[in-house]
């Protein structure tokens, strides 16, 4: 399993991805995220799904831009351009994987800003070769293992936070979600984008420099239960009261 989360808000984008590789028994790490920085012209792929499938895509699209790069003026085009490579792939794996018993199930996450791009813009890619865009009204979206990183973007996260509140929140969505599932680990690559800058910045985390703030937000979760408001629970230890006839 993977996770992947991209965030987009007034000022940018950011990404994080998790390395963690899961084989059968085996576990190993490899980079899900793939980066384009050139003047005026810069954007990301996160992906989850096949490891073949993803490599393939990426070498096809990889090759697409050295030929046609020009022609992509717009995040959409370069989004469209990447749906194509994987359509191809599709065509010629899919039906082998199947054989297999395996899924065809590349879902990506690209995010970026090209020259004629007004602001960074993010998609979110399906497997068909379709996608939406992230907007205000959701503006984050995660691939992968998905379940467990919700609950903390839902109640804390606006489109007007600043870059560094949408890291912090996007690292507590991967540590819930590493905590609670053994196929997603560190290390993890994080990349921010922010408006206008056409400069993405990628850096990798290992375990070891975010332990104090996986151990801080856990100190705050069990202070913060212990001063919940817990009028309304007392009744819980109490036997309720039982009406005549009953």
């Amino acid at each position: 399993m993977t996770f992947c989360i991209g965030i987009k808000t007034r000022y940018g984008i950011v990404g994080l991805a998790d390395t963690r590789i899961t084989s059968g028994s085996d576990t190993t790490t490899s980079k899900k995220l793939y980066t384009v920085n050139r003047k005026k012209h810069s954007f990301f792929i996160m992906t989850s799904g096949l490891r073949s499938v993803r490599d393939k895509a990426i070498t096809y699209f990889a090759e697409l831009i050295e030929k046609e790069d020009a022609s992509f003026d717009k995040m959409y085009k370069a989004v469209n351009g990447f749906a194509d490579q994987v359509k191809r792939v599709a065509k010629e794996d899919k039906a082998s994987l199947a054989e297999s018993g395996l899924a065809f199930n590349l879902y990506s996450i690209i995010g970026g800003q090209l020259e004629e791009d007004k602001e960074p813009k993010l998609f979110m890619l399906y497997p068909e070769g379709n996608w939406i865009e992230i907007r205000q009204g959701t503006p984050f979206v995660i691939i992968g293992n998905t379940g467990f990183g919700n609950p903390v973007l839902r109640r804390s996260l606006k489109f007007d936070e600043p870059l560094d509140f949408a890291l912090k929140s996007a690292f507590l969505a991967f540590d819930a979600t590493r905590i609670s599932a053994n196929d997603v680990d560190y290390p993890i690559d994080t990349v921010i984008l922010e408006n206008d800058s056409y400069n993405i910045i990628e850096n990798r985390f290992e375990q070891h420099e975010l332990n104090h703030i996986s151990e801080f937000w856990n100190n705050c979760l069990k202070e913060a239960i212990n001063r919940l408001p817990s009028e309304g629970l007392k009744k819980a230890f109490s036997h309720a009261e039982i009406e005549d006839g009953e």
